[in-house]
């Protein structure tokens, strides 16, 4: 045996019949309040080259002055936890580089990463999905410019990581191909040494968050507006029904006065207008309780296009309507999605003019092919309400839903805000769009089932 260790075990076992290296022995009194050795069998020299803490207490027979209490002990093992983990830190993590891989991959969040030459280091699904792009075998290490090349205000973002100083810490974006809201957040990633050598993006689809605080501010308006359209409806109703009635009574007394038969025919006419504007305002301020029944979708939209000719005269406009015939019944409101397609429809043939052509289809879409912006996850159809008309101005399109806008001489500009509260109320999504060859799209997307609620 070592001449240290022959310092070390009598201390040891002190006395109390000799333990002789015995490990339950050890530990008992090690949680005593008691002086233990902190010598090991492999490190003799350090024990002896080390004053004691103390001299050995009188009264304790056979204990070593090599000895210092079990406080110096748990310091020393708090030491070389906190030396392990710099270690750790160093370089010495067990973790595997495959975990750091699958844990941005698995992100919600779309992850973003250049090097400083421009280079894409890391660009995840979500992000693909976010963007709406489609992975390609070549993404990872070609130039961001040319991988966001459909996406230029993305790109211009990544860019920016190496020209700003102060980089944003929470922002937003519009992307203009998809019309999705972004929520982003740009760093720079530098070495031990601070240099620069690349950036991360990271973002989030805020779609729903926009189309949600969208929803409360429309509440909000149609609380306001209620109130004051319950006003309208004492106020403007009756009087408007009387003069109609008046209208026609002298009408019917004067029927050899053909200026007195135009000028009364004119107010009937204004008076009628007048009315079905203070009907559309109470409807659309009323909040909407959905019936909800299974649904046969071409139906609707069969009754929607005869309808729209009861308000509009069709004339020659031509209109096609291919719904394949295994489309899922949905689960709906059939009198208020009448109203929507009625609305759509009336709005073509308003813009058509007697003259042009109108195409309605639909498809059924999984749930891996709908982006998920709206917090459902199930299967959704999509219709498409296509006509070739004169369009709209592309400096109007985001406020066409808008309550009381319209491009109309005559229009009421509620037809399409209130298509805009019924697909909301149905948990569904609505996108519009100029044709480059001239017309309108009109885009719905509703789910075949979801969590109908009371809306308003």
């Amino acid at each position: 045996m070592r001449a240290g260790e022959e310092s070390v075990r009598p201390g040891v076992a002190g006395g109390r019949g000799g333990s002789h290296g015995n490990p339950k022995m050890e530990r008992s009194l090690a949680e005593q309040d008691r002086p233990t050795s902190i010598a090991r069998a492999d490190e003799p020299s350090r024990a002896v080259a080390e004053p004691s803490a103390r001299p050995a207490e009188p009264g304790r027979a056979g204990q070593s002055p090599l000895v210092v209490p079990n406080r110096r002990a748990a310091a020393s093992r708090r030491g070389a936890a906190a030396d392990a983990r710099a270690s750790r830190h160093a370089g010495g993590d067990a973790t595997p580089d495959t975990f750091y891989k699958d844990l941005v991959w698995n992100l919600r969040n779309g992850v973003l990463a250049v090097t400083r030459d421009g280079r894409v280091a890391v660009m995840n699904d979500a992000a693909y999905q976010i963007l709406g792009l489609k992975p390609q075998p070549g993404d990872i290490g070609q130039n961001f410019s040319r991988v966001l090349c459909d996406r230029p205000d993305v790109a211009r973002i990544v860019s920016s990581a190496f020209e700003l100083s102060h980089l944003p810490n929470r922002a937003e974006l519009r992307l203009k191909k998809t019309g999705k809201v972004i929520g982003y957040t740009l760093s720079q990633v530098r070495d031990a040494r601070g240099r620069l050598t690349g950036a991360t993006l990271f973002f989030k689809d805020l779609t729903r968050v926009e189309q949600l605080e969208e929803r409360e501010r429309l509440r909000d308006r149609l609380a306001a507006l209620g109130e004051m359209a319950a006003a309208i409806a004492h106020e403007v109703k009756n009087p408007l029904a009387g003069i109609e009635v008046m209208a026609g009574i002298l009408k019917r007394q004067l029927p050899e006065s053909q200026d007195a038969q135009a000028i009364l025919g004119d107010i009937i006419k204004e008076a009628k207008m007048a009315n079905s504007i203070v009907l559309e305002v109470l409807e659309f301020v009323r909040p909407i309780r959905l019936q909800v029944e299974h649904i046969t979708l071409r139906e609707v939209i069969q009754d929607a296009v005869a309808m729209a000719e009861s308000h509009v005269p069709r004339g020659a406009v031509r209109v096609d309507v291919a719904l394949p015939g295994d489309l899922a019944p949905m689960q709906g409101d059939p009198h208020q999605l009448r109203q929507l397609f009625t609305n759509l429809m009336t709005n073509a043939f308003e813009a058509l003019g007697g003259n042009g052509s109108v195409a309605v289809s639909a498809i059924q879409l999984a749930e891996e092919e709908h982006d998920g912006s709206d917090g459902h996850t199930g299967p959704y159809i999509q219709v498409d309400v296509v006509d070739d008309g004169p369009g709209v101005p592309a400096d109007v399109l985001d406020r066409i839903f808008s309550p009381f806008f319209t491009t109309k001489p005559q229009g009421s500009g509620l037809g399409l805000a209130i298509v805009r509260k019924i697909v909301d109320a149905h948990d569904g999504r609505i996108d519009v769009s100029a044709r480059a060859a001239g017309g309108t799209h009109f885009r719905v997307t509703l789910p075949v089932s979801g969590e109908h609620q009371l809306f308003g």
